[in-house]
């Protein structure tokens, strides 16, 4: 997912850097908490921005379409530097045409949403104001939201994680649109929590370096390339699913991660001497703290991410080790450094049927570290749950960020 969602930001950015008028850019607020310590927190007043390549985009002052199915307009984008100048990224109804509505700290996100077209998942940013992202660093901090994943079924996920963008965007001279369209273009990234009501994941990637980079082709790597690992950054990372790790009783409905119901998550991000080293993760809910499941896989101990987690839970699997290839954990420190944004999107895979989520996978495998949750391997299928699972959506609340103990109880 990581690399699919960099190659497809770029996208966005090079190619429809100004400004639609067609329809009204009017964001969202949605508040959101700083704790110094427990029971002293300040609200803070933000507001979501629709990603770019969910967006209109189409000639300056015209209606035609700069981009139709899987192809871009010969007579406006016969290059990228042309297309940016007369492309622009259009305005968007959040809650009409994309499904996206918020209350104070609430936020909602509808995975199929029919207007005069039918829309399909969205992600969304959150700003600081009107034209900047709001920028974290997490490090020897905690992140904490509430959610409700119990209208996610099999093949869909409701994803919260931390990437690397440009607090303005990337605006300039040939980018007028900025943040307040999402122009913004991703490197690393550290996914807090991918989710359904049948499995998560906690997933940090690792990139050489936090700074945007291009690439054409096979060379960028990730999951539509032929060349999975040619690319800068690791697409696998280095994963904790519960389910995976051998417990097949700790998340899932009526399990001891209740998933019919609203559960807070709670995720530490730990440095040793500055440098980042250790993902931890843990629950509450009804009042009670709910520390993250065991490995019970030989060979794998511990319940957080850490550098010997993940150097002993990649050969266990058989996995690729291209995440300590591009630097590990600590490639994370100087992407916290520079400045983390906030993703929340729901979504279905069209590569994989999110069965590497809640599935086993690849289907068939009798391997361990192939089965990451119960769905069955011909679940997930796009054609399938846009259509029966059309009402589905995630409620993420209450988020905050802070001191170690601040922000939850």
């Amino acid at each position: 997912m990581a690399s699919r969602i960099a190659l497809l930001s770029f996208f966005a950015a090079v190619y429809g850097q100004q400004k639609g008028t067609y329809q009204t850019e009017t964001h969202f607020t949605l508040t959101w908490q700083s704790c110094t310590a427990k029971g002293s927190c300040t609200t803070n007043s933000g507001g979501v921005v629709l990603d770019g390549n969910w967006r209109w985009t189409h000639g300056i002052g015209t209606s035609t379409n700069c981009y139709t199915g899987n192809t871009w307009d010969a007579t406006l984008c016969p290059n990228d530097a042309t297309c940016a100048t007369n492309c622009a990224l259009d305005g968007a109804d959040y809650s009409g045409t994309y499904g996206i509505t918020s209350s104070g700290s609430s936020l909602r996100l509808y995975f199929v949403t029919q207007s005069a077209q039918k829309n399909v998942g969205s992600r969304v940013y959150l700003l600081a104001d009107n034209t900047h992202y709001k920028t974290f660093n997490l490090l020897n901090q905690e992140f904490t939201f509430d959610v409700d994943v119990s209208h996610l079924p099999c093949g869909l996920n409701g994803a919260v994680y931390f990437a690397n963008l440009p607090a303005d965007g990337g605006i300039s001279s040939t980018n007028t649109a900025g943040a307040k369209y999402d122009t913004g273009s991703a490197s690393n990234n550290a996914n807090t929590g991918v989710a359904n009501s049948i499995s998560t994941a906690v997933t940090p990637h690792s990139c050489d370096t936090v700074t945007q980079t291009t690439c054409t082709g096979d060379a960028c790597g990730g999951t539509y390339s032929a060349s999975r690992y040619a690319g800068t950054c690791d697409p696998n990372g280095c994963d904790f699913n519960s389910y995976r790790m051998g417990n097949k009783t700790f998340y899932g409905p009526g399990l001891t991660v209740n998933t019919n119901a609203v559960f807070t998550v709670v995720t530490r991000f730990l440095t040793s001497t500055s440098t980042f080293n250790q993902i931890k993760r843990f629950y509450v809910q009804n009042g009670k703290v709910i520390p993250n499941s065991y490995s019970s896989i030989s060979g794998v101990t511990g319940n957080s991410i850490t550098t010997p987690f993940c150097t002993a839970q990649k050969p266990a699997f058989g996995d690729n080790t291209s995440f300590f290839k591009h630097g590990g954990l600590a490639s994370m420190s100087a992407a916290f450094k520079s400045g983390m944004v906030l993703v929340l999107s729901i979504w279905d895979d069209y590569y994989a049927n999110m069965l590497w989520l809640d599935s086993t996978y690849p289907v068939g495998s009798t391997a361990v570290g192939g089965p990451s949750g119960s769905c069955g391997t011909r679940s997930g299928v796009p054609a399938d749950v846009e259509g029966s699972a059309a009402g589905a959506y995630v409620v993420y609340s209450n988020i905050k960020v802070g001191a170690i103990n601040a922000t939850y109880g």
